[in-house]
């Protein structure tokens, strides 16, 4: 039926040198069998004669083998669901983050652990900062760096190093290293 109403369609649209409507019937019994879908065609015999007088139109049954086939859907597949892909991409970062983050509180907390400690000497020297100095280095080295790949934020990674700074000047400050100059009010 698929192929009479794509002949049909196709052969309405032929050129006019074309003038002549057959509709063939084949004696075989298949005919008896599809006589329902060609009775819906009986319509072509009430048309007025100039619908059909620029083409053709030729319908007929046509005798195929019978196949047995599987028919397959193209549906593509289906999407995965980019909620679930968030979630794993933020799980791999939190761990990720959290690491980095660990990193740099411990190197705060050993910074500042010592700084404690050298606060609390009562007769501590000026070179016992420079140990304290080698470990504030590996944390600014650190806070950069988690900085850098989006651990943390830049105001945040400047803020603590700030942090270590003020904590440094302070302790040279206790024990008279260092002297700020007076502030000039203007």
């Amino acid at each position: 039926m698929a192929g009479a109403v794509h002949c049909l369609t196709s052969c309405l649209a032929l050129p006019s040198k074309l003038r002549n409507l057959s509709i063939n019937t084949p004696s075989s019994s298949s005919f008896q069998s599809n006589h329902a879908t060609f009775k819906s065609l009986s319509f072509s015999t009430n048309l007025s004669h100039n619908v059909f007088s620029h083409g053709c139109l030729s319908l007929g049954t046509i005798q195929r083998p019978i196949r047995h086939s599987v028919v397959c859907e193209a549906a593509p597949t289906k999407k995965p669901d980019s909620a679930a892909k968030r979630a794993r991409q933020a799980e791999k970062r939190r761990i990720y983050h959290k690491a980095r983050k660990s990193e740099v509180k411990t190197r705060m907390k050993k910074v500042l652990e010592a700084l404690d400690v050298l606060r609390k000497k009562s007769d501590a020297i000026a070179e016992e900062v420079l140990p304290v100095e080698k470990l504030i280095a590996e944390a600014y080295s650190v806070i950069d760096k988690a900085v850098k790949v989006g651990t943390l934020h830049r105001n945040t990674g400047a803020r603590r190093k700030s942090r270590l700074a003020r904590r440094k000047k302070a302790v040279e400050i206790h024990h008279g290293w260092y002297t700020p100059d007076p502030v000039v009010n203007a």
